[in-house]
């Protein structure tokens, strides 16, 4: 059935282990953190979960240890209405756990042991093809071994999905094949590595993305919103002023609304703007999935941001 889903994430699923302090460590320094929570997390599965909460058919591929925590994790992503038939429990690995420190001004340092992640292989994503090729966008990040992804954007391409490339952790030396995609949304830091040119200034390495192969450039520039490079204009599309809580999400909550929105036939800049309210509706509450938000969450966000201009 053609369009059976809207959104397909192929994807890291990880538990996240979060301790909140009032700093993080310097080395060679101990800090008492207040708690620990376990939550369910990745980058991918927080993009598949967060399509799912915004009333989209999602499907998630990937691997999940053999493990507590990877029953924990596919209960999760079952209780989020994510169609997990393409997620895989590997034997003789642990699933994937981010160590996550949050801090009193809600920012966040993570460690990622990736475990099953790194099994998913280019024949995974051949095996979930009949569904890949169901969906109109797929949402990629890089948790998973590169090759992996790479055979995904060519399955992708080869199939008309759009496809929306968070490159996180983003490598160095990146293959220009790699940055081919229909959307690309690094962060500032992201966009410095990949786009392997001497300047600071974001519009600039927006230009050399796209000259490197991406179709369009969205730099992720937090509470100073997004800047957009299509092909050769360029647009600021401004944050939305809150109070974090905890950031851990604000990427993955832009990325799975903006894939929503362009399933659903938004032009670029109304998809961003969806995307950066979802961003930041996430930091407004604690945790990686409990905080991704609802349309009525985004709505709000809008709303208190129509109020103060």
């Amino acid at each position: 059935m053609a369009n059976q889903f809207e959104i397909v994430v192929i994807g890291s699923i990880n538990l996240d282990l979060v301790l909140r302090v009032a700093h993080p460590p310097l080395p060679g320094e101990t800090v008492l953190a207040r708690d620990l929570s376990a939550i369910p997390g990745g980058k991918g599965a927080n993009q598949a979960v967060g399509a799912a909460r915004l009333g989209a058919r999602t499907a998630m591929v990937g691997r999940v240890g053999d493990d507590e925590f990877g029953r924990r994790l596919l209960a999760g992503l079952n209780e989020n209405q994510v169609d997990a038939r393409h997620v895989q429990v590997t034997g003789g690995v642990a699933s994937g756990v981010a160590v996550i420190t949050v801090d009193d001004r809600g920012q966040n340092a993570i460690c990622v042991a990736p475990g099953a992640n790194h099994r998913v292989t280019p024949a995974d994503i051949d095996a979930a093809a009949d569904t890949i090729k169901q969906a109109k966008v797929c949402l990629l990040q890089l948790e998973l071994p590169l090759d992996t992804v790479l055979h995904a954007i060519d399955v992708c391409r080869a199939a008309g999905v759009e496809t929306i490339l968070d490159p996180a952790p983003a490598p160095n030396n990146a293959p220009e094949h790699l940055l081919a995609v229909d959307i690309l949304t690094p962060n500032l830091i992201e966009a410095r590595t990949l786009a392997a040119v001497n300047t600071a200034e974001d519009r600039e390495l927006a230009a050399a993305l796209a000259a490197r192969g991406a179709r369009r450039v969205v730099i992720k520039l937090g509470d100073q919103g997004a800047i957009v490079c299509d092909g050769n204009r360029f647009r600021h599309v401004q944050a939305h002023k809150i109070t974090p809580v905890d950031t851990t999400a604000a990427g993955d909550a832009f990325n799975a609304a903006l894939g929503v929105a362009r399933a659903r036939g938004q032009a670029l800049p109304d998809a961003i703007r969806m995307a950066n309210a979802a961003g930041a509706a996430a930091c407004l509450k604690f945790g990686a999935q409990p905080s991704l938000p609802t349309p009525a969450d985004i709505d709000a966000v809008l709303r208190d941001s129509s109020r103060s201009s």
